[in-house]
């Protein structure tokens, strides 16, 4: 299985697919496992051999109990306590030892050597999954930083464990040395890119929904993904850029920052669906677009990150689309907007009024007036053919008489006086 397993990852990685490193995999799949009825039992044991490929006891237990849950029979599903117990004195006796060199490069006063010690024992404990512990050890090396390329190092370092930890509010303060980097400097695109999706993936995490989809739209599809595939793959960037985009963005805004955009476009590559989706709704075919969206939320339903925000941008997707289909109309039918965004189902009056109520759509419903209003037409419509049909007896020459009382209803409509007209029943 193991063998399969990475023949499969080195598969995709070869074919430029979704691929990302380090303990995001494992979050992922482990994710997956616990949101997924189908996919539950795969995704689980992948996670179970992820944990037990690195260095997290918790995680491996975790993995395992899940899989015992939904699978008791699956031979992953049972703890490998031999494992454990080596795994958990060699990691003991690794803290030990780099604890132990640390202690010696503080009592000697090498800068350096003090800076590497605090990086070596973080990454220690950040592997084994110590994230408080990971993090007090990077902060620790800030004192001993002596370059630039050392600080810039240290803030990816701290942003991430701050996002394993989702600690969004604090990714900002970690980035500035980042965002600092010369342009002129070779390694400022690739920097600045890493900048924009951390900063991107903090504001999603914070519901700043338009200022997230400006960091993922402005992140450049030149630099390799490797300089960000511990965060986020290249289509995380699409998805989560072309989803935002269309929660926030107005149809000329999408065109220039997306469509006309041939870095992120680039992005869109990797996710045909999204730019469909957004191409439609820039041509004004909203329907279509949020049938696209739907077809693939539950895929979106499986991120880490998009999972609880998926109800809410959806929501604004298809809030903004009827609005925008409304604008060019002064009055329309609920049976066409039934058609136009429900389909069958319940009726699309509750939600245009509460739209209405919170002030997203400048209209009112004729809920008063609708059933006199449709009897008026019925009526104007059998007037007016009338009206077409006595047009067509004239023309044609003929006279209709037919038995009725003088002074009847019927000589008070329709009785004519003049030589050349005819004289209807």
């Amino acid at each position: 299985m193991d063998d399969r397993k990475l023949a499969f990852f080195t598969a995709i990685e070869d074919q430029g697919g979704v691929i990302v490193k380090g303990r995001t995999r494992f979050e992922r799949l482990f994710h997956i496992g616990r949101s997924s009825v189908p996919l539950c039992v795969d995704a689980l044991k992948a996670a179970v051999q992820e944990a037990k490929a690195g260095s997290d006891i918790l995680r491996y237990q975790m993995a395992v109990n899940s899989l015992f849950q939904a699978a008791p029979n699956e031979p992953e599903a049972l703890l490998d306590k031999a494992w454990m117990e080596s795994k958990e004195k060699e990691n003991r006796d690794t803290t030990a030892h780099l604890q132990a060199e640390l202690q010696g490069y503080k009592n000697n006063l090498i800068k350096e050597s003090i800076r590497m010690g605090n990086e070596d024992l973080g990454k220690h404990f950040e592997a084994i999954g110590d994230v408080e512990a990971a993090m007090d050890s990077f902060w620790k090396m800030r004192t001993d930083v002596s370059s630039t390329e050392q600080l810039v190092d240290l803030g990816k370092l701290l942003v991430r464990v701050a996002i394993e930890r989702r600690d969004w509010k604090s990714i900002g303060n970690h980035l500035k040395p980042l965002n600092s980097v010369n342009d002129s400097d070779p390694k400022a695109k690739a920097l600045k890119t890493y900048s924009k999706i951390a900063n991107g993936i903090a504001a999603l995490g914070q519901e700043r929904y338009k200022e997230a989809a400006f960091c993922f739209v402005e992140a450049s599809s030149g630099v390799p993904p490797e300089i960000y595939n511990q965060i986020a793959s290249p289509n995380d960037v699409a998805i989560y850029g072309g989803l935002l985009a269309l929660a926030t963005m107005d149809r000329h805004e999408l065109q220039a920052n997306l469509l006309d955009n041939d870095s992120f476009r680039e992005f869109l590559q990797r996710e045909p669906h999204i730019r469909r989706a957004i191409t439609q709704f820039v041509n004004g075919r909203y329907a279509a677009c949020i049938e696209i969206l739907e077809s693939y939320r539950p895929d979106y339903l499986l991120d880490i990150y998009l999972q609880k925000h998926v109800p809410k941008l959806y929501a604004d997707i298809r809030t903004k689309s009827i609005v925008q289909y409304l604008k060019p109309f002064s009055c329309v039918r609920l049976d066409t907007m039934q058609k136009a965004f429900n389909g069958p189902g319940p009726s699309i009056e509750d939600e245009l009024f509460t739209m209405i109520k919170d002030g997203k759509l400048n209209a009112r419903i004729d809920a008063i007036n609708k059933s006199k209003a449709l009897q008026t037409l019925e009526n104007y419509e059998k007037q007016a053919l009338d009206r077409i049909r006595r047009m067509n007896i004239m023309a044609a020459d003929l006279e209709v008489k037919g038995s009725r009382k003088p002074g009847g209803m019927n000589d008070i409509l329709f009785s004519m006086t003049t030589d050349d007209t005819a004289s209807l029943a």
